[in-house]
């Protein structure tokens, strides 16, 4: 197996900084670092300036690897701690995101919101026209933008096509929660809102304003984005800074807070196409089970995740300033968002800084 390349990243020193040992302690508002919209340059912070374990770095990545990983990111304060890709793959390699995603089509209509374009309360609709659903059109004209966004459409979930003969009525909407590749019909929202493609209203709204590379790609009914590990990890600075990017607020932070919040009452561990660490229980894609305590109970309880199928992560932790970023093959078998690879990644991840 091709060994780890491990890179294992020294902070610069400033000239004019101050020796003041408390200023290790993270600062959100002072301390954040955004890399250049263009460009490879991104600043780095050392294991050793955060007084962060060493030896815990290996056991890592020998993890990491072994569970057929291709990238691996930590920023912290929004600089590179971390960055090491494995099994042929590299900085300028395009991966695709999956279902980490659909937390792109969260935020980008949450920015046509924000521009009068739509509102999420509004029925569906309204947007794309009747009929495209299978359902009765009172049953139809139940369905509002949120209840695509919070997986609450009452849709049978089945199955993932989403032509109009298989978006059956399961439950009136907002009655049941169901994970359910209908949430793709936002794409088709935001365009006819915009009266632009999806792609370019995405490219110009939120790619291109933060310097992220790649394109969306249809797979069968899925649109699924691929792009470089640093681009991911672009958007999930993003989040962790409440949308916005440097001085430039690119989605309003009130909608932020409603999508990283519990959306609904049946599934407390979602928002609006996000995962939410520490809830007092949670449902799984495919089940109707309510499972009791965090979804990863070895992570911070204050985390947001972007998951998507085999063990694409995205990592939000705004207690700790900190985004990580796994992409690769799955971990161990195919999985639709979450895995046993998360808590034992976990428990590897915490060990570098406890």
């Amino acid at each position: 197996m091709t060994k780890a390349i491990c890179i294992i990243l020294t902070v610069f020193a400033f000239a004019g900084c101050s020796s003041d040992p408390t200023e290790s302690t993270p600062n959100p508002t002072e301390s954040m670092y955004f890399p250049p919209l263009t460009g490879n340059t991104w600043k780095t912070k050392s294991i050793a300036d955060l007084k962060w374990n060493q030896a815990a770095v290996q056991p890592l990545l020998d993890y990491l690897e072994l569970k057929h990983s291709k990238s691996f990111i930590i920023l912290v304060d929004g600089k590179i701690v971390m960055e090491n890709y494995f099994n042929s793959h590299t900085a300028t390699t395009n991966w695709y995101w999956a279902s980490a995603g659909k937390t792109l089509t969260s935020t980008v209509t949450g920015i046509a919101q924000q521009e009068n374009l739509l509102n999420i309360n509004n029925k569906v609709s309204e947007y794309i026209g009747t009929g495209w659903t299978s359902e009765t059109p009172a049953q139809e004209n139940l369905i509002t933008c949120k209840n695509l966004l919070t997986m609450t459409s009452g849709l049978d979930d089945s199955t993932d096509d989403v032509d109009p003969a298989s978006l059956i009525y399961k439950a009136d909407a907002g009655k049941r929660w169901a994970y359910h590749n209908v949430y793709v019909k936002l794409q088709d929202v935001v365009a006819k809102a915009s009266g632009q493609t999806w792609s370019n209203y995405f490219n110009i709204k939120l790619r291109d304003k933060i310097g992220m590379d790649g394109n969306w790609v249809q797979l069968g009914v899925n649109s699924v984005y691929t792009s470089t590990s640093r681009s991911i990890a672009r958007f999930g600075l993003l989040m962790l800074n409440k949308g916005k990017w440097e001085n430039n607020q690119i989605l309003n932070e009130a909608y932020f807070n409603e999508a990283t919040t519990t959306s609904q009452n049946i599934n407390l561990g979602y928002g609006y196409l996000w995962w939410l660490n520490g809830k007092a229980s949670y449902h799984l894609p495919q089940s109707q089970l309510t499972f009791s305590g965090s979804i990863i109970p070895t992570a911070p309880n204050d985390m947001f995740m972007a998951l998507g199928k085999n063990d694409q992560k995205i990592y939000v932790v705004p207690s700790k300033n900190m985004v990580i970023i796994r992409m690769g093959d799955a971990a161990d078998d195919v999985n639709l968002a979450l895995s046993d690879f998360d808590e034992t990644l976990w428990g590897k991840i915490s060990a570098l800084y406890q």
